[in-house]
């Protein structure tokens, strides 16, 4: 894989770190990693990265790396894979299972799995993560296959040009058919695990719609703004309206599902490479649909 870039006559007389970094968008941190390895190339010849360019320039930058694959144990663990090019692998989640490794678990996570799958296809690569969903959400997970798409997708989410949307269940009639909960999130203290709202956390906003009134239910739309660990979760808590199987926040309708009904069902954002737009569905899971016939009755 590689990014190219023909100097055009505005940027004659720049350095090629200059074009590195605001024609190509390359983190000052990957710049350096690159440099080092000899991936930077002017008319295919190898440059530093204070040399000067000229016009009509061909500036190219080889993005693949053989990289250590981290302390993550390769495991035979079934995963969803939707799609995947050079650039990522997107997956749908299951429910029940964590998405990278943490002390309490250190194998049986979704990078386990995926680890393996590249391993078997002779790619040595490090899990790179774009975004996590909590162990029972399920849905849409994105991780890309080296470092430059990683930053291109997480700077797409600081611009908020990357949609995230997700269904839940919540309890109770939500009034308005659409609205924005926005409350700042911080961990609670005392907890490792749970969030609230609080004066001193960071911003958090969530905008949602009514897709359907249920049975003292109502299932919502949901976009997030920011990406707060367990936002949805709290956001709902915060409103009176928690969602349905949500043992960590509430302790109502537990008995119909055995996860929060939560799913990340929709992504769209711009392909680092292509510059495609790009978007992705996963189906609504069983649970979540059979929760919806129970409270439809």
């Amino acid at each position: 894989m590689k990014l190219s870039y023909t100097v055009e006559t505005p940027d004659s007389g720049k350095t090629i770190k200059h074009i590195l970094k605001n024609k190509l968008e390359l983190s000052e941190r990957l710049v350096k990693k690159l440099k080092y390895a000899g991936k930077i190339l002017c008319n295919s010849v190898p440059v530093f990265v204070n040399a000067i360019v000229k016009t009509d320039d061909i500036i190219e930058v080889m993005i693949d790396f053989v990289e250590e694959a981290e302390d993550i144990i390769p495991e035979k663990i079934d995963v969803d894979i939707i799609y995947e090019d050079e650039a990522m692998i997107i997956i749908n989640k299951a429910p029940s299972i964590v998405v990278h490794p943490t002390s309490s678990h250190p194998s049986g996570t979704i990078a386990n799995g995926i680890m393996y799958y590249l391993l078997n296809k002779g790619v040595v690569k490090k899990i790179r993560p774009v975004s996590r969903l909590d162990r029972d959400t399920t849905g849409l997970i994105i991780f890309a296959k080296n470092q430059f798409v990683q930053e291109s997708l997480i700077r797409q989410m600081t611009d908020k040009t990357f949609k995230k949307e997700y269904i839940g269940v919540v309890d109770g009639i939500v009034e308005n058919k659409t609205g924005t909960i926005n409350l700042p999130i911080d961990r609670k203290p005392g907890s490792i695990m749970l969030r609230h709202i609080s004066e001193s956390g960071y911003a958090s906003v969530t905008h949602y719609e009514v897709k359907e009134y249920l049975n003292n239910a109502t299932f919502l739309k949901f976009n997030l703004e920011t990406g707060r660990t367990h936002q949805i979760r709290v956001h709902c808590q915060a409103i009176g309206h928690p969602l349905v199987g949500d043992t960590l926040y509430s302790d109502r309708n537990t008995e119909l599902i055995s996860r929060q009904a939560l799913h990340s069902y929709k992504v769209s954002f711009t392909h680092p490479f292509s510059k495609d737009s790009l978007e992705f569905y996963a189906p609504i899971p069983h649970d979540i649909s059979s929760l919806l016939e129970i409270l439809r009755k």
